[in-house]
């Protein structure tokens, strides 16, 4: 069964992210200086703020009385308050959960945070606000901290595919086994977050820990909401009816973004790391999958991943060359001929022996164990 390395386990030890991190810090060490305490809310610790020295302390939206604020700033340290009338937080200290990201999905999918933050999203981007503009790079680079926190040790295979990929379809369950089988394996999936073949791949991780019988009625259930159109509601809510017969499943990660707002993210990753950028998504999504990716059949963003993770194999600008699946001969050598392309880079070169192209869905496991040694 697959590990996901627990979390603040490995993170700089000079990072809050907990109110009980901060009483244990506040107890072991006497001091807060120096250190860097990240959205916690401490309107109750004002006793400890006052009496503790924070020096050097840097406090990211992190809400406090007024007291305790001013003695703080007083020590010399750098207090970045909570930004009001935000749908998110951009000073966040780990990536979200299905369940954060889809509270009050019982009034509908436009109620809750994901919506509203893409709508906020939708209002700013336009307008060239450097405030806004601002706000996103924060908060995505605190999805990049404690995205790094969270797979620190983890051996990641990236799972790329298509959004049209329809739940109830034979596709849809060959991915699902996939995501299935590599987690049994020992590795933690990693997939764009959204609807289709990356559902799939993050459902197949979730089913991991049961027996052959729940994935079958779960591919069943999901059938009756094949898309998240017309009702993104109806899809989620599908997810989470699975979630909640069937709790604690297997965990895995998606790395989804608001840029494609109109693509929701799905509920059986168990972290989700939801950026404003798609580009930092992107490259961060690749780069993270250490143990390689495998490459559904997809269209215009899976062609875009192949060679996103091709160049810097090429390169080895990252080390060693990581493993690449392609899965499904005729689409990638007839209707969208990357393959030919990919293996024309690779001659002669180091990741020319990390590069495979298979049939069936089913041989990928094996062709990702052979490449990677």
């Amino acid at each position: 069964m697959q590990t996901m390395p627990a979390h603040a386990a490995h993170h700089d030890d000079r990072e809050i992210e907990t109110l009980e991190e901060f009483d244990a810090t506040v107890s072991a060490r006497g001091t807060l200086a120096g250190h860097r305490v990240q959205a916690v809310d401490l309107t109750d610790r004002t006793r400890e703020l006052l009496t503790t020295d924070t020096a050097g302390a840097v406090f990211l939206g992190c809400a406090m009385r007024e007291d305790a604020d001013a003695k703080v700033r007083a020590d010399g340290a750098l207090v970045f308050p909570p930004v009001p009338g935000l749908p998110f937080d951009p000073y966040r200290g780990l990536v979200y959960s299905p369940d954060e990201l889809f509270a009050s999905l019982a009034d509908g999918y436009e109620a809750t945070p994901d919506a509203l933050a893409y709508a906020w999203f939708q209002r700013t981007k336009a307008d060239r606000d450097i405030y806004a503009s601002m706000l996103r790079s924060v908060h995505d680079d605190s999805v990049s901290d404690a995205l790094d926190e969270l797979l620190s040790g983890a051996r990641v295979v990236g799972v790329m595919g298509g959004h049209a990929m329809a739940r109830g379809t034979e596709e849809y369950a060959g991915a699902a086994r996939l995501g299935r089988e590599l987690a049994r394996a020992g590795f933690t999936i990693a997939t764009g977050g959204g609807p289709g073949a990356m559902e799939a791949a993050n459902l197949g991780a979730y089913a991991a820990p049961f027996d052959d019988e729940m994935l079958t009625e779960s591919l069943e259930l999901l059938g009756k909401a094949p898309r998240f159109t017309p009702s993104i509601t109806q899809w989620a809510a599908a997810a989470f009816e699975i979630r909640t017969r069937w709790p604690q499943g297997g965990r895995s990660v998606g790395i989804p973004t608001w840029f494609y707002g109109h693509e929701p993210p799905n509920a059986f990753a168990s972290h989700i790391a939801k950026y404003f950028a798609n580009a930092t998504r992107e490259d961060g999504l690749l780069a993270r999958s250490n143990a390689g990716v495998v490459f559904l059949p997809g269209a215009a963003g899976t062609v875009q991943e192949i060679f996103d993770n091709a160049t810097p194999n090429y390169y080895e600008s990252r080390g060693e060359p990581t493993p690449m699946v392609l899965v499904n001969r005729g689409h990638w050598t007839e209707k969208l001929p990357a393959w030919p392309l990919l293996r024309s880079l690779a001659q002669g070169r180091s990741m020319e022996a990390r590069i495979a192209l298979v049939d069936r869905i089913e041989e990928a496991p094996e062709a990702l164990k052979r490449l990677g040694g």
